[in-house]
């Protein structure tokens, strides 16, 4: 059975219906869907959308196939409640051993360690990704008044207070002590790099440039094994399942047959979202 890939189907064609086994999956309900799983594009949304639908509908049809759930599936919690047992008792997932967690903690000691802490303070100015004018002048006005500030660093809270777009100018731009993942991603991954003081350019993210000042710096430590165990285990547990859950539901994609739409790699990710 072919199936084909939303995003291959040449612009202003209609996709083709979505069918698991003998049930359409209307556009209606894949629209509704989108809102659930944010993404670069309105196609690359509507494709999560869909394959999120599919492995619904497969999991529903298993489990009505099975006695476990009423073949409409019009009632969501009976119907996650009926999915929920179908897995129970049809996903075999391993149980991790210690000597399997502490070789996982040897390799991976880094994910289990407390993060570096940064204490920041910044001046945001406002210029949309794409207007380019903006981005041009914010540019230049960052790099005046990293100038001004390189000489006279006291002046920080008033510069902050007088030019930033971000709320926080009311505190002079504190942000506070920030670990990893707590502000822009763009910007996160600009501040793990950079050393205490003043940053000597503007720093680029969806809002804006920012002006940075490091004022703390925290290291990170690695924990040892005893104090992290359970949550080794449940990395492990959590790898196993999604490994098991995307061959059980490749399996029913076959026995079952999928038309519209084809599962990717990560087809349990919204399940175990």
């Amino acid at each position: 059975m072919q199936k084909i890939d939303i995003e291959m189907i040449p612009g202003g064609a209609s996709p083709p219906p979505i069918r698991v086994g003998e049930a359409t999956i209307p556009e209606a309900e894949i629209a509704q869907e989108m809102q659930y799983h944010p993404a670069d594009s309105a196609g690359s949304a509507q494709l999560k959308a869909a394959r999120a639908l599919v492995v619904r509908e497969l999991l529903h049809q298993r489990a009505a196939a099975l006695g476990l759930a009423d073949a409409d599936g019009t009632d969501l919690d009976e119907n996650d409640a009926a999915i929920a047992a179908l897995l129970e008792q049809e996903l075999d997932v391993p149980e991790p051993s210690e000597e399997d967690c502490r070789r996982f903690h040897a390799t991976h000691a880094e994910r289990f360690s407390e993060p570096t802490l940064l204490r920041v303070r910044h001046i945001l100015l406002a210029a949309a990704p794409d207007d380019a004018e903006a981005r041009d002048a914010g540019y230049r006005q960052g790099e005046k008044l990293l100038k001004e500030l390189s000489a006279i660093p006291e002046r920080f809270t008033e510069f902050a207070m007088r030019h930033s777009a971000c709320p926080s100018k009311e505190q002079g731009g504190e942000l506070g002590w920030l670990a990893p993942g707590q502000t822009v991603a763009e910007l996160d991954r600009a501040l793990q790099h950079l050393p205490e003081g003043l940053h000597d350019r503007p720093l680029a993210s969806r809002y804006g440039w920012h002006l940075v000042s490091i004022d703390e710096r925290r290291e990170g430590r690695e924990l040892p094994f005893d104090q992290v165990a359970e949550r080794v285990r449940h990395s492990l547990r959590e790898q196993s399942t999604r490994r098991a859950l995307r061959h059980y539901l490749l399996v029913l994609e076959s026995e079952i047959g999928v038309e519209g739409v084809a599962l990717d790699d990560d087809a349990a990710g919204s399940l175990m979202q």
